[in-house]
């Protein structure tokens, strides 16, 4: 796990140490991500400079370092991620009198690339990655980004310079470019608490997409190949679906996630994994120590409050299968500690605050390993999520609803107050809290208008429901996978489906690649395999959902290695008390952010909008407390990294 970046000046007029020396700046910015060694290599007539910071895993010597240069001196290579199979394909490339001078994986790459072309050789190779290549002979630059989006890489063009690293703030070392808030994104980012791809917080600058390789050629014109794509995987999956018994199927996902793990488990430095308790996390856990001939080392983090702490759920587990288990009681104080440090490790806005809990149990981790596994992907592609069958039960309500009646529903539910509706549902006997009740009428209200799925779904998991009227004249930008209604009918597979191309890799996979390489640690999710998602998605409907709940295939190989009694319970996930500590300890900070003078000064944000949801969090309303955590997390990136 590293940092990558880099740049093309297309005047081509800069000398080499004025290349040098910015492509190094920008590469320092990144030390975090590569603390154990640096690099820069530039060619001057060609107008490139590629710069590096590395965290040493595979191969510690100095045969790693990069940039590094194929045997042939045509391909230079910077690289972020793991190939996990590269072993394989050394084998492969050795007999075919290859020779190599050391035991790294990027060599592997260089040479793989070098003997099959690019697109082959990236089909081929199993892992995460962010690749920047240029090739000398046709003065092209490459960007290449794993297929699920777990290794970042940002690109972009300004005049006559294209910019691209690891982060953002990479870019911004170089002193040419002049970031500017793109006001879509800005709105994007307020429904979905994340900046979605293929947009980044700045104009002009974007998230390669995963599964594709950009090329940039010596007039600056560009093109895509998709080398592998969600959609033709579930397409083809569709078409070919399994026969196969309960036990047939088990034992094919089993043996699946055993390979997985197991090449994920490939360290020169020490590794361990993050246990929670729950069903991916503890299935990843117990094929690494059906593998190990030492306890695994497992991590977690709790809680002083019984109600968001899974630490005692972790410690049985651990205790089950006989891992070296480390635990730590984080008090709120210590986990508040976290919050100023979020703008510099998530440098364009993000508010899914599980990034606070994620960032301490990678600080956990690091005191004791160097590469630790996690289970981010098994809700994605087995149907973990509550929000799955409730979107499905509420669809089909609507449905019953004939469509022209719908908005006049809707209108009825609107014309009566939130208050009023508090009141009313006061008087029965739910477990919900009266500030939720009315603000979920008013929700549903909004779903009544919905003209598809797809547009029902995207509802569901907003976060601001109308972004457009707290970003004043922006233009909330879309990311390509919500448009239209799609061609999958079963709509627990839709949503599966979309949050597989846009909530796992732009928020899952950021969070935990920025806050473990805060720390310098590399995270692994062996559920990411893309052989896992061509097996799920071969899966009929009944291996994942049954007596409405997902994951039940997963559930059934987890089974054979931890009593159903260890884990089975309410998912739960990393969740605190953004609302008692807004109220509480952190109200001064807050309200020293959402000042409305500051607001109306900045000219960004509509300063009554943000006003109302703040009113809403003091009284109570636990809708707010997400809202007001994105203007919070916009508001402190913006002051650390006003331009």
């Amino acid at each position: 796990m590293c940092g990558l970046t880099g740049f093309v000046d297309f005047t081509r007029s800069a000398a080499a140490e004025t290349l040098t020396q910015r492509a190094e700046a920008m590469a320092e910015t990144l030390r975090h991500r590569g603390p154990d060694d640096k690099g820069a290599w530039v060619d001057a007539e060609a107008g490139i400079a590629l710069g590096f910071r590395r965290l040493s895993i595979i191969d510690l010597s100095a045969q790693g370092h990069q940039p590094m240069l194929s045997a042939s001196g045509r391909y230079v290579i910077v690289f972020n991620g793991e190939v996990y199979n590269f072993r394989e394909l050394k084998g492969e490339l050795e007999s075919a009198g290859i020779r190599f001078k050391g035991s790294s994986d990027t060599e592997v790459i260089l040479e793989a690339i070098e003997a099959w072309g690019l697109e082959a050789a990236v089909r081929r190779f199993i892992g995460m990655f962010a690749i920047a290549l240029w090739d000398r002979h046709e003065r092209t630059l490459h960007l290449v980004r794993d297929r699920i989006g777990v290794k970042p890489l940002y690109w972009g063009r300004r005049g006559k310079l294209l910019l691209f690293g690891s982060e953002l703030k990479a870019l911004r070392a170089h002193p040419d470019w002049t970031p500017e808030i793109d006001r879509g994104a800005l709105a994007a980012y307020f429904r979905h608490s994340y900046v979605p791809s293929p947009f980044s917080i700045y104009k002009g600058i974007e998230k390669l997409m995963p599964g594709s390789i950009v090329s940039i050629g010596p007039d600056g014109r560009k093109t895509t190949v998709t080398y592998w794509s969600l959609e033709k995987v579930r397409d083809a999956g569709r078409a070919d679906l399994l026969d196969v018994s309960d036990d047939e199927a088990a034992d094919g996902l089993d043996a699946l996630i055993r390979e997985s793990v197991g090449l994920r488990m490939i360290s020169d430095v020490p590794l361990g994994a993050f246990l929670s308790g729950g069903i991916d996390s503890s299935t990843v856990v117990a094929e690494m120590q059906a593998q190990s001939s030492q306890p695994v080392k497992t991590f977690t983090i709790g809680f002083e409050d019984d109600a968001v702490n899974e630490a005692q759920d972790a410690r049985r587990i651990a205790d089950h299968l006989g891992t070296d288990h480390t635990e730590l009681v984080v008090r709120p104080a210590e986990a508040r500690e976290v919050i100023p440090r979020l703008a510099e490790m998530y440098d364009e806005p993000f508010a899914d605050a599980s990034h606070i809990p994620t960032a301490l149990v990678s600080r956990l981790a690091r005191r004791d390993v160097t590469v630790s596994l996690s289970g981010d992907g098994g809700d994605e592609l087995f149907g973990g999520y509550d929000r799955y069958i409730r979107g499905r039960d509420l669809w089909a309500a609507l449905g019953k609803i004939p469509a022209p009646v719908r908005p006049l529903v809707g209108e009825a539910l609107r014309a009566v107050p939130i208050a009023l509706w508090n009141a009313l549902f006061s008087m029965t006997p739910e477990k919900i809290t009266p500030g939720q009740k009315g603000h979920t009428m008013h929700w549903l209200a909004g779903n009544l208008a919905s003209g598809d799925f797809n547009e029902f779904f995207r509802r569901l998991v907003s976060t601001w429901d109308d972004p457009e009227t707290l970003v004043p004249g922006a233009a909330e930008a879309a990311s390509p996978f919500w448009a239209g209604g799609g061609t999958i009918d079963n709509v627990l597979e839709r949503m599966m489906h979309l949050d597989s191309v846009t909530y796992l890799p732009d928020d899952i996979l950021a969070k935990l690649d920025r806050a473990s390489m805060t720390f310098s640690l590399e995270a692994r999710e062996p559920l990411l395999d893309h052989r896992l998602f061509d097996f799920a998605w071969r899966l009929p409907e009944r291996f994942r959902f049954r007596e409405s709940q997902g994951k039940w295939l997963l559930k059934k190989v987890l089974t054979r290695y931890v009593p159903p009694g260890l884990w089975e319970r309410p998912k739960q996930g990393f969740s605190l008390p953004l609302g008692d500590w807004l109220r509480g300890p952190l109200r001064e900070w807050a309200e020293e952010l959402l000042a409305e003078k500051r607001l109306a000064e900045d000219g960004i944000l509509d300063p009554a909008c943000v006003g109302t949801a703040w009113k809403g969090l003091l009284a109570g309303n636990p809708a707010s407390d997400a809202r007001i955590w994105t203007v919070l997390m916009f508001q402190a990136w913006r002051q650390r990294w006003r331009s």
